[in-house]
C-alpha cells in the first residue's frame, strides 16, 4: 500500500482477474478516466456545487426548533459521556492475536482517541457527521519520521474537498471490451471551496487546488448516497421538505392569526364636492392620521411599528361623495377558526418522521418513563436500531485512523488488518442510570418467572435450565456463582429450641 507517499507492499505477481465494473462506492466520488492534469478534465462542477448547496441546506433546517430537538436526541442517545469517562471503547475479544499485541492496539486507540480529544468533543464530531452525511480529516504525519505515527488529527471542511476516482483501462483485443486495469482514489481540496473555472476544468493555474493522497485523509460518509447524481447524502435529506413546509406553515398561521384576530373597521369618508385628486389627497391625509402602522416581521417573528411597509392590519378607506349618508364607520368581524392547528401538527408529525424521531417524543411530558420491556413501543424499538446502525457507519472512522496508525508503526501489516477488521468491535456507552434501570427491571421481571416455577423445578424443569433460560446466566457467571456457594456455603437457620420439660410431682 502507500501512505503518504511511502510504498509499502510485498512483492507478489500481478492478479488475473478482470471486471469491466469498478467496486461499489457509496461514497459519492466522482468518478473520471485516465490522463491530463489530476487523470483529466474534472468536471465535477454539477456534484461540487450541488454538494456544498446540499450542505448548506442541511444546515440551515438543522438550526430549526423541531429539527435540532430531533437532532439533539439522536446525538444524545448515539454518545454518553457522562462521569467523564470513554465514549467509546475497543473490543477485541474475537481478535485472534497475541496479548501483546492487542494491548498495542488498544494503547493505539486510546492514542488516537486523545489526538481526536474525543471526551471532549465526540458529540460535536457525531452532529457534524449527521448533519452533513460526511466527515473528513486530515492525519498529519512527521514526514521525517513516519514511524512515529499520526501526530495530529484536523478537521476538514466537507465543503472544500473532493473525492476523486481515477479508473485506468485496457481493451480486450479479442472481444473489443475494456477492462479496468486499476483504480486510483484521491483528494482535491481548495481552501476557498470546490469552484471550478469557466471551462469547467481544474487546470494547473487555478488557485490552490491540491491533489492530496488517499491514506491521508480520514473520509466517512453516511452512507446513503444518490447514485444518479453519485452525491453522498445525509440522514436530514428526506427532512429538507417537510421542513420547510413546516415552516411555512407555522409562518402562514402566525400571519393569518395577526390579519384575522382584530376586527378590522370600514372608513365611509364623506368628500363633498371635492375634484377627484383633491378628494383622494384629504382621504389620504385622514388615513395617515388613523391608521394602524403595525407589520410583521417572519425572519424574526415580531410584531413591530414601521412605517416603510402597509400594515397588516390595514382598515378600508372608502370615499363617498355628496349625497350620500355622510361618513360612517362599519366593524367586520374577526376569524373564526383561530385555535385550529391540525394542519401544523400534520407537517410536524412528517417531520418527525422523516428524521426517524418517535412521534411520541414530539409530546410533552412531565416525566421520563424508563419503562418496562413490555411498555417499549414500536417507535422507539424502531429508533434504538436506527441508532446502532448510526454508530456502526460513524465507527468507520476508528478503523481508517487505527489502520493507519498501526501500520506506520509497524505493529501489523495491511494483510493482518484485513483480515482482523471486520472482528473488531467499539462499544459505545450508554447512559448508567438509564442502563442500570433497564436492568433492576429485567431481572425483577425474571425473579418474577423463577418464583411461579418454583414448584416445578426439579420435576418438569432442572436447576441449569433455569440459570441459562429463565435467568440468562452465562458459563463464567453459573462457575462463579456454584464456586461462592462451595466456599461459603449458606448458613441453615437453627431450629428453635424447647423449653425442658418439668417432671411432674408424683401424687400419693
Amino acid at each position: 500500500m502507500e501512505i503518504f507517499g511511502y510504498k509499502v507492499e510485498r512483492s507478489k505477481a500481478a492478479p488475473t482477474e478482470k471486471s469491466f465494473v469498478p467496486p461499489t462506492d457509496d461514497g459519492g466520488s466522482d468518478v473520471i478516466k485516465a490522463g491530463g492534469y489530476f487523470g483529466t478534465y474534472l468536471d465535477i462542477d454539477g456534484t461540487a456545487n450541488t454538494e456544498a448547496e446540499l450542505i448548506k441546506k442541511y444546515r440551515d433546517i438543522a438550526f430549526m426548533a423541531d429539527v435540532d430537538s430531533a437532532i439533539d436526541d439522536i446525538v444524545n442517545d448515539s454518545i454518553s459521556n457522562l462521569d467523564d469517562e470513554r465514549p467509546i471503547e475497543i473490543n477485541l475479544d474475537n481478535v485472534k492475536l497475541s496479548d501483546a499485541i492487542k494491548k498495542k492496539i488498544v494503547a493505539e486507540f486510546e492514542t488516537i482517541l486523545d489526538l481526536l480529544e474525543f471526551n471532549l468533543r465526540a458529540q460535536d464530531y457525531y452532529r457534524r457527521w449527521y448533519i452533513d452525511g460526511r466527515i473528513y480529516f486530515h492525519k498529519v504525519i512527521n514526514t521525517a519520521k513516519p514511524k512515529e505515527g499520526i501526530t495530529d488529527i484536523r478537521f476538514i471542511d466537507p465543503r472544500k474537498i473532493k473525492k476523486v476516482r481515477e479508473i485506468f483501462k485496457e481493451k480486450d483485443e479479442t472481444s473489443g471490451v475494456e477492462f479496468i486495469k486499476k483504480i486510483e482514489e484521491y483528494f482535491v481540496y481548495n481552501e476557498r471551496g470546490i469552484v471550478l473555472d469557466k471551462a469547467h476544468t481544474a487546470s494547473p493555474g487555478s488557485a490552490a487546488t491540491l491533489k492530496v493522497t488517499r491514506d491521508a485523509i480520514c473520509y466517512v460518509p453516511s452512507g446513503l448516497s444518490d447514485q444518479d447524481k453519485n452525491i453522498a447524502l445525509s440522514y436530514l435529506h428526506k427532512a429538507i421538505r417537510p421542513a420547510n413546509q413546516l415552516r411555512m406553515m407555522e409562518n402562514a398561521a402566525v400571519i393569518y392569526r395577526i390579519s384575522r384576530a382584530p376586527e378590522r373597521r370600514v372608513f365611509y369618508v364623506d368628500v363633498g364636492n371635492l375634484p377627484k385628486i383633491k378628494a383622494e389627497q384629504y382621504l389620504a391625509g385622514i388615513m395617515n392620521q388613523y391608521r394602524n402602522k403595525l407589520v410583521y416581521d417572519g425572519n424574526t417573528g415580531e410584531i413591530r411599528d414601521d412605517k416603510k411597509f402597509m400594515s397588516m392590519l390595514e382598515d378600508f378607506w372608502l370615499p363617498r361623495r355628496e349625497g350620500g349618508r355622510g361618513t360612517q364607520i362599519e366593524t367586520l368581524p374577526g376569524g373564526e377558526n383561530l385555535g385550529q392547528i391540525q394542519d401544523v401538527d400534520y407537517f410536524q408529525r412528517k417531520l418527525y418522521q422523516a428524521l426517524n424521531v418517535p412521534i411520541s417524543r414530539q409530546q410533552q411530558q412531565s416525566g421520563l418513563n424508563f419503562g418496562r420491556a413490555a411498555e417499549i413501543n414500536r417507535d422507539e424499538w424502531k429508533f434504538t436500531k436506527f441508532i446502532a446502525r448510526l454508530r456502526r457507519r460513524f465507527s468507520l472512522i476508528f478503523d481508517d485512523l487505527l489502520k493507519t496508525q498501526l501500520i506506520l508503526k509497524g505493529i501489523i501489516t495491511e494483510a493482518d488488518w484485513e483480515s482482523i477488521k471486520y472482528k473488531i468491535q467499539y462499544n459505545f456507552a450508554t447512559d448508567a442510570y438509564y442502563t442500570e434501570s433497564k436492568e433492576q427491571q429485567i431481572l425483577q421481571s425474571r425473579i418474577e418467572i423463577l418464583n411461579g416455577m418454583a414448584n416445578y423445578i426439579g420435576s418438569l424443569y432442572s436447576k441449569e435450565y433455569v440459570q441459562k433460560n429463565i435467568l440468562k446466566l452465562t458459563d463464567d457467571e453459573i462457575a462463579e456463582i456454584e464456586a461462592s456457594n462451595t466456599a461459603n456455603p449458606p448458613e441453615v437457620p437453627p431450629a428453635e429450641e424447647q423449653p425442658p420439660q418439668q417432671e411432674q410431682p408424683q401424687q400419693g
